[in-house]
């Protein structure tokens, strides 16, 4: 059985916490590291209390709140420093499913990342206004053709990453946050050969607090997103013209699991 951790990065999520920590421990298959960053609302207090009810919950408390990127990379490094076979991206909002957990585990059996992805057939989204849904989809189908991938949520927060593939894919320069943390992270694995699988998940809209989404995280994966995509198609036109072929797709190396 491999040795995983459920990486929770949290900034006020007093009620949501408990109830999302509690399942994800009920699955039987995960530790669970909650990387707070200094929540006002009590959330590290909550997270100190469930640490010290059960020895299978770690908590990292961070000085501020300085971004979903840089909270998960905190969590990697904490995950692979201690020897962690699997390491899981996952919400604390509810939004994620830890039922669905065993499963994408058993897949990384023939897989380097696996995706939970909510656009593929027998994914689905509840409680979402049109509104969300179409940008989800709008700015996964624009990676896409920017970036000659076939990954159909490649701005998915669930997904399941073996420790090997983060020592790959080169974190040390990753400087992206919300939305675009989570495409940047696909596309290094796409790029450095990776096999990525995606399974549908079912994703529920948070009931109590906030969502962090906002304009600002949107504007940054357009414009990376852009700059990534310009920079693929001049190395692919540099490679025609020294070499006479075009760079490889990563289309090829990734897949979508059925339902």
């Amino acid at each position: 059985m491999l040795k995983t951790l459920v990486v929770m990065p949290t900034y006020n999520e007093k009620d949501n916490l408990e109830p999302i920590a509690r399942r994800v421990l009920a699955t039987g298959v995960a530790e669970l590291l909650i990387v707070d960053d200094s929540s006002p609302d009590g959330t590290g207090d909550i997270a100190d209390r469930l640490a010290a009810a059960d020895a299978r919950v770690h908590v990292l408390h961070r000085g501020g709140k300085e971004g979903l990127g840089v909270a998960y990379l905190a969590g990697f490094a904490w995950a692979r420093e201690r020897g962690y076979d699997a390491i899981v991206e996952m919400d604390a909002d509810g939004s994620h499913q830890p039922e669905a957990l065993p499963g994408m585990l058993e897949l990384l059996g023939e897989s380097d990342l696996v995706l939970g992805s909510r656009w593929v057939a027998g994914g689905r989204v509840e409680n979402w206004p049109k509104r969300r849904e179409f940008l989800s989809r709008g700015g996964n189908l624009y990676a896409r053709l920017a970036l000659g991938i076939g990954v159909k949520d490649a701005t998915g927060g669930y997904r399941v990453y073996r420790r090997e593939a983060l020592d790959r894919i080169g974190l040390d320069n990753v400087a992206s946050h919300g939305y675009c943390f989570q495409l940047d992270l696909v596309w290094r694995a796409l790029q450095a050969g990776l096999v990525v699988t995606e399974v549908p998940i079912t994703f529920v809209e948070r009931t109590h607090g906030v969502s962090k989404m906002s304009g600002g995280i949107v504007r940054e994966s357009l414009l990376k997103v852009t700059q990534w995509g310009i920079s693929r198609r001049v190395r692919s036109a540099r490679e025609v013209l020294l070499h006479g072929h075009r760079l490889p797709s990563v289309r090829e190396t990734s897949r979508i699991h059925p339902a």
